[in-house]
């Protein structure tokens, strides 16, 4: 997958500097995958939430922090929405 939005993981990351492995792991899997669908993606990552529009919510480091994405899954493209507290997610939904 192309992974689009870095700039919003650096962001985070610079803030959070306990997520950043996670987030490195993540980056990684999520390059090297080849996602066709949202099955593809609960397979390998279980508690991830699915929305509408192709958009996913994964729980970083045990549910404290959530990463916003949205996959189009016939560009095998990524684009990273958003990064934050689990805190501030709720805040923002």
């Amino acid at each position: 997958m192309r992974v689009v939005g870095r700039d919003v993981l650096t962001a985070f990351c610079s803030k959070h500097r306990d997520a950043l492995s996670w987030i490195e792991h993540w980056l990684a899997e999520a390059e090297d995958a080849k996602w066709k669908s949202p099955q593809d993606i609960k397979l390998r990552y279980s508690s991830a939430s699915f929305l509408n529009g192709n958009r996913i919510i994964f729980n970083v480091k045990g549910n404290l922090y959530r990463l916003e994405v949205t996959v189009a899954y016939k560009t095998s493209t990524v684009v990273v929405e958003w990064a934050g507290s689990h805190a501030d997610y709720d805040k923002r939904n």
